[in-house]
């Protein structure tokens, strides 16, 4: 007679493992799913676009110096708004708000949050650049610990004393004559 295997302990241990498997498909984290796309809105105005801001300036060199408003309204003709939003797909939202103030025609006063030195594509391009410059460093300093160690990672070879014997073989290259 063939003896039988008893299946119940192999059924259970598929059983925990399925279990295991869904549990830890639903636990909590940062995979992206569902996508939540960057929601931006309005104007981001930047530290150097305020300082070009002069009492007594017109409308039209404010439009050049900040942009077209956001904002502006038949009931306050002499205010123009820029307010700015950013929100990430997962993350805190950013606001700024940023009023300009005519009289007659020409820019009397401004108020706002403080504004940004660089614009988005400049922040990215300044993280990018202290990344290299960061892995130069550790670069270097390696390098150091290797000179100081005495141990080169690369062996280095020596030229040979006698030029006859510097003899490449490679095409087109032919030894220096003697004098």
């Amino acid at each position: 007679m063939i003896a039988r295997i008893p299946f119940q302990p192999v059924k259970a241990a598929l059983g925990a493992l399925v279990l295991a498997s869904a549990l830890a498909g639903c636990s909590s984290g940062k995979w992206g799913f569902p996508y939540r796309a960057d929601m931006q809105q309005g104007n981001w105005i930047t530290r150097e676009q305020v300082d070009l801001l002069q009492p007594g300036m017109s409308r039209e060199q404010v439009r050049f110096a900040l942009g077209s408003p956001t904002l502006t309204s038949v009931l306050h003709a002499d205010r123009w708004d820029y307010p700015y939003y950013f929100k990430p797909g997962y993350g805190k939202p950013q606001e700024r708000q940023f009023t300009v103030f005519f009289e007659h025609d020409r820019l009397v006063r401004w108020v706002g949050d403080e504004q940004p030195e660089l614009q988005p594509f400049q922040i990215e391009q300044m993280n990018a650049k202290q990344a290299v410059e960061q892995n130069a460093m550790e670069n270097r300093a390696i390098e150091r610990t290797e000179q100081i160690d005495g141990v080169n990672s690369q062996p280095q070879l020596l030229a040979p004393d006698d030029p006859v014997l510097d003899m490449t073989n490679e095409p087109g290259s032919s030894p220096e004559p003697l004098l």
